[in-house]
């Protein structure tokens, strides 16, 4: 550890820079308030979807994944009555946008077994517990928003004050982690470890907030996994508060997250994946699958191309070469930008009023 007993100055200045105040009358992002909508009108639109699904081009793969996911969900083990173990994938740019209300609706009503996201897709859920994100623009200059402590996520803008006011909430929980570790130490002699899921699940508690994706985690013990917790401002939040701490820091094991959603899939009687974008979210949930040779029904929902060779480009049957999918699964990739594409899908399925 430095022997420095506070972080570099030049760190702090550019991670915690003050932002000017937004302009009055700027949209704040919302997303779909299901439980809002009246029986009859998610009637309306589940057959509207059902129209499109017609259509052929990707309104058509919109349709083969409603089919998909609601065969993931009436599918029965006929000897336990287990249900299809669906896990759950979704980018940070996810849940900085209004589809943060949709994911915030299914693990409220317990329709997916586990979640696997990266550390945006973590503390900006908890951020809008403190402070709203904005609509602005896509051709917005970077510069003239740095200049203003305002960042920019595609035409969303999150002033740098909320991650000001994260800090403010979570380095007075990470003392009490740290604390725990420390006191476990003097109890047994050993220094127990946090794993990135369970700092999820404490946080989830400690924000106490129903609009909270990870608030109804916890509460519904839906296990949620962030393999690069550190790779956001939760990394920033960590390193900063490593000075504080300073010799001792938050000892945190990857290791046993690995083994737990390796376990929950080798456990399933069947097995479902739903992936909204790519990248590390899109591999750790099909790379748990391959410990059970393959999921049985994999829904993509990403604009990446395969050509260029990338996992998020790439389409289910690469996986089935993998064994991460099975040969005879029911998969399809939706070539669509996943806030258009996941209400739609959403709307006739787990928000279909007779579903």
């Amino acid at each position: 550890m430095d022997s420095n007993p506070a972080p570099p100055a030049k760190a702090t200045d550019a991670v915690l820079v003050a932002s000017e105040p937004v302009p009055e009358g700027v949209q704040q992002v919302k997303g779909i308030d299901w439980l809002a909508l009246p029986a009859e009108q998610r009637t309306i639109i589940s057959a509207f979807v059902d129209q499109v699904a017609g259509q052929g081009f990707q309104s058509s793969s919109i349709g083969d994944a409603i089919r998909i996911i609601n065969n993931m969900r009436s599918w029965r083990d006929p000897e336990t009555g287990d249900k299809t173990t669906i896990f759950l994938g979704y980018t940070s740019n996810m849940i900085s946008s209004g589809l943060r209300e949709t994911f915030r609706y299914l693990v409220q009503h317990r329709h997916v077994s586990a979640i696997v996201t990266t550390a945006g897709g973590i503390e900006e859920d908890f951020i809008k517990c403190l402070a709203p994100t904005y609509l602005g623009s896509f051709s917005t200059p970077g510069a003239a928003l740095r200049a203003k402590g305002l960042n920019r996520i595609g035409n969303l803008v999150v002033p740098n004050n909320n991650y000001c006011a994260f800090e403010d909430w979570i380095i007075p929980i990470l003392d009490k982690m740290l604390a725990e570790q420390e006191e476990e130490f003097e109890k047994t002699g050993e220094r127990f470890m946090w794993t990135p899921s369970n700092i999820i699940h404490r946080l989830g508690k400690e924000i106490n907030d129903e609009r909270s994706v990870y608030y109804w985690a916890y509460k519904n013990d839906i296990p949620v996994f962030c393999p690069a917790l550190t790779d956001g401002s939760l990394g920033d939040m960590i390193y900063f508060h490593s000075f504080k701490a300073s010799p001792l820091h938050l000892g945190i094991d990857i290791a046993k997250d690995i083994r737990k959603i390796n376990t929950i899939a080798v456990r399933a009687k069947r097995a479902g994946m739903i992936i909204l974008g790519g990248g590390i979210v899109k591999h750790h949930i099909a790379n748990a699958c391959l410990m059970r040779n393959g999921a049985e029904s994999a829904v993509y929902i990403n604009t990446a191309q395969e050509f260029d060779g990338s996992d998020a480009g790439a389409r289910p049957d690469e996986a089935v070469s993998w064994g991460k999918i099975k040969a005879d699964a029911d998969s399809v990739k939706v070539y669509v930008e996943a806030t258009v594409a996941f209400p739609l899908i959403v709307a006739g399925t787990f928000a279909k009023p007779d579903s």
